[in-house]
């Protein structure tokens, strides 16, 4: 559907595609990886046409439509709801909806034949379109993502920009291009989102490309690797543990031509060497010269998964207790995040904080550093000295300064040599130390916090999304530091390949309490799916989401009705009861990937849906007019 053949590309001088070539096939679920600067998002512009290739050329078939999900969404503002902005993907049926209200508002005052035959044929294509159920698949899309039933009618300027970028992957998921370009999706998901989206584009019926750098994300719902690597594509047929493995197997490879290959080439040059002044081997010398010259050159391996080494030195190891939280409450309004919550830091504890957004993570976070008012007890243990790495931190980079610089002011401890070997374990080496703050990326700039947070000599770190903007071998080092790490810390983080390997305990806010399991998160996740397995054995599915609303005022006692039963009125109720519980089982339904996958399944369960619904409004007119 769509091929790229012998693309090249200039940043500059510096080619970031050079005669790079790779053919997409319907249905490729494409991983496209490699550091970051080395051109992933720039080949997905390539592709959308905005930006124009140097050399050789992209071509796609002509059925072939482009959806194209890039960070400069996060900037897109509208006064409509979400659920409209949402909706919008679904263009000729909005038009089709519009041409039928204005023809039935035209028939209240003028009925005309030839209106009812152009009413009867837009219906019928609106039908033919599905145009009665892009509401519900929006509905059903956007909360998948994690929004609440009510947000859905709230205006998108209202919501934060990661927020807006959800809206944009409902609108780019109800529009279903043939070849769908994905931009980093993750980095604005909480983990519910992430797994729903996964599902999702396991059973999408176009291709997909995707730039991630969340392993897990890649192992699961992608079967192909291309490396962007030396300004060419390379390919893997696997998902991401695939390509680990096959990696490992090509670089052996290569190793070893690259090695046989300089020796030949020693050899060669000592012939040269040895010769060259001898008139009699001129010829051979002249030969061997040229085979040099044309001789095609094996590149060594670059090794991509660095170890690396950190010294970290506390000037006062923390008592046996760390942080205590006592009768800990917090709310914003209407939404509580805890109440009445205990929780404790004991030394060397590595906890990941996970769970889906709005639960109040990073609220819990700012808490433990005592940079949020609460009510309760916050009690810090003996010696503990307190390092936090958040998002925001990055705006505090002095600007002016150089890397070297902003470490030097930051840990004015350690000399020179120290803070360059901790600059080299986070990919800043040579020169790149003398580079301004203010020309490094965003993930160069989370690099250089973060560095900063582990030279701080702090024996407890609270790290908020560390690996937000940070490519794969930038977590690789991270993971290897606090692996490494002595101290106490707790760490939010939607990364799982991250919280797997760093944290020995999993906290999670439930029931407005913080609660612990005591283990790793592999043991977690089988944990969980155990609960929500006998959850659903034990008829307890979950509801439809709601925002929590303020409690009801008590009803006015209204007199008697006295042509109604007490056991009519209780059959009303019973009969609600039931249509309530269809209607749970039908969005339940609803939810699963085989059954949005399958249109005219998903035709008939919406179907059911709508009638349950018009049931339950004539059962509740008819129980407000005899309670």
């Amino acid at each position: 559907m769509l091929a790229i053949n012998n693309l090249s590309f200039y940043f500059g001088s510096r080619p970031l595609y050079d005669n790079a070539s790779l053919h997409i096939k319907p249905k490729d679920r494409i991983g496209l990886i490699g550091p970051n600067g080395t051109g992933k998002s720039t080949l997905l512009r390539l592709i959308t046409g905005e930006y124009k290739p140097d050399g050789g050329d992209i071509s796609m078939s002509k059925d072939c439509t482009i959806g194209f999900l890039n960070q400069d969404l996060l900037s897109y503002e509208s006064d409509e709801s979400i659920l409209k902005v949402a909706m919008q993907a679904f263009e000729r049926q909005n038009i089709l909806q519009t041409q039928i209200d204005e023809l039935l508002h035209k028939l209240e005052t003028e009925y005309t034949e030839e209106i009812m035959e152009t009413l009867g044929n837009l219906q019928e294509e609106f039908g033919m379109l599905d145009g009665y159920s892009i509401q519900s698949k929006a509905e059903e899309i956007l909360e998948g993502l994690g929004f609440y039933t009510e947000q859905l009618q709230w205006p998108l300027k209202q919501f934060s920009g990661g927020w807006r970028m959800r809206v944009m992957l409902a609108k780019l998921l109800l529009a279903k291009p043939s070849l769908l370009l994905m931009d980093e999706p993750t980095n604005h998901l909480d983990l519910p989102s992430i797994e729903w989206v996964e599902n999702y584009l396991q059973n999408y019926e176009g291709a997909v490309v995707v730039v991630s750098h969340d392993r897990a994300f890649l192992d699961n719902c992608i079967n192909i690797i291309v490396e962007v690597s030396n300004a060419k594509l390379n390919l893997y047929s696997g998902n991401y543990t695939f390509y680990v493995e096959e990696k490992d197997l090509r670089n052996e490879i290569q190793k070893g031509a690259f090695e046989n290959q300089q020796a030949q080439i020693r050899q060669t040059e000592r012939f040269i060497e040895r010769f060259k002044a001898k008139a009699s081997k001129s010829r051979q010398v002249q030969s061997r010269v040229k085979s040099l010259e044309k001789l095609d050159v094996i590149d060594d391996v670059r090794e991509e998964n660095a170890k690396v080494n950190f010294k970290f030195t506390f000037k006062n190891p923390s008592g046996r207790t760390v942080l205590e939280l006592k009768d800990a409450s917090k709310a914003f309004g209407d939404n509580v995040i805890l109440k009445h919550a205990n929780v404790q830091l004991l030394r060397g504890d590595k906890v990941a904080l996970i769970g889906a957004n709005g639960k109040g993570k990073s609220t819990v976070l700012r808490m433990l550093a005592g940079v949020e008012k609460m009510e309760g007890e916050r009690t810090e243990g003996h010696n503990v000295t307190t390092s936090f790495f958040a998002q925001h931190q990055l705006e505090s980079l002095n600007l002016n300064d150089t890397i070297l610089e902003e470490m030097v002011h930051h840990a004015p401890d350690k000399n020179e040599l120290e803070l360059r070997g901790v600059l080299g374990c986070f990919l800043f080496t040579a020169d790149d130390v003398f580079k301004k703050i203010k020309v490094l990326s965003g993930g160069e700039k989370s690099r250089v916090a973060l560095a900063k947070t582990l030279v701080s000599q702090s024996n407890f770190l609270l790290l908020d999304e560390p690996t937000n903007h940070l490519d794969m071998m930038s977590v690789n080092i991270l993971i290897q530091a606090l692996q490494q790490y002595e101290g106490t810390f707790v760490a939010v983080s939607h990364d799982r390949h991250f919280v797997a390997n760093t944290a020995t305990k999993i906290w999670y806010i439930e029931e407005e309490q913080i609660k612990e399991y005591p283990g790793p998160y592999d043991e977690y996740m089988t944990w969980q799916k155990g609960r929500e397995k006998s959850a659903v054995s034990q008829n307890q599915a979950p509801v439809k989401k709601e925002i929590p609303k303020e409690q009801p005022k008590k009803a006015e006692v209204k007199p008697a009705v006295s042509n109604v039963s007490k056991n009519e009125l209780n059959k009303i109720e019973v009969q609600i009861q039931e249509l309530e519980d269809k209607k749970k089982r039908i969005e339940e339904e609803l939810s699963k990937p085989q059954v949005y996958s399958d249109v005219k399944k998903f035709s008939e369960t919406n179907t059911q849906y709508d009638r349950v619904n018009s049931e339950l409004a004539v059962l509740y007119k008819k129980w407000e007019s005899v309670a």
